[in-house]
């Protein structure tokens, strides 16, 4: 019978379990092993030594570019939106004027020719274009009256009376700009005599 070999003094194992215990210990030797030299470099001709690119100042001038991206962005969307929206602006408020001098020019043509005599006739159109102006939210002060008839005498019955009014359009947020202005819109309606007022 041949003496073991086995140390006296080591815990009893069953079979195979040797193995297993160096099995686990090669494991644990390979997770601390520290990595080769050449892990983490770039592949082809980014291995060349002045193409190396390192982590941190990478990150850093990202962060740097996003930073500088987004005062640009801000900049020029400012730089654009700005003049667009003032020119939309500017395009509603000249189209409420023109609904403007439509509707006064209406109002003012009905108001006189229900008038009995020319001088009240035409104190009451400017009336009614003052009012109608107003409602559309535009300055009276800016708007001329005119009125003409055919024939000559407005009162007679069967003359067709012709009111227009003329707006001279204030540019929008401008209070400073006095003699500045977007433009001049112009109405005209023509409303007849009637026989019975």
């Amino acid at each position: 019978m041949q003496p073991s070999s086995r140390d006296p003094g080591a815990p009893d194992r069953p079979p195979g379990t040797a193995s297993t215990f160096r099995l686990v210990t090669r494991f644990a030797e390979a997770l601390c092993r520290q990595p080769p030299r050449d892990a983490g470099r770039l592949p082809g001709n980014a291995n060349v030594p002045g193409l190396q690119h390192r982590g941190h100042p990478q990150r850093h001038s990202t962060e740097h570019e996003q930073g500088s991206a987004v005062v640009e962005f801000t900049f020029l969307a400012l730089l654009l939106m700005v003049p667009l929206v003032y020119f939309v602006i500017t395009v509603g408020q000249i189209q409420g004027g023109s609904f403007a001098v439509v509707g006064a020019a209406d109002q003012a043509a009905k108001v006189y020719v229900a008038q009995a005599d020319p001088v009240n006739a035409q104190a009451a159109a400017e009336r009614a274009v003052s009012l109608a102006l107003s409602d559309f939210g535009q300055e009276p002060g800016r708007a001329n009256v005119t009125t003409s008839c055919e024939p000559a005498d407005c009162t007679a019955a069967g003359s067709a009376v012709t009111v227009t009014v003329s707006l001279n359009v204030a540019l929008p947020f401008l209070p400073f700009a006095e003699g500045l202005s977007a433009t001049d819109v112009q109405a005209s309606a023509t409303q007849l005599v009637g026989r019975y007022r």
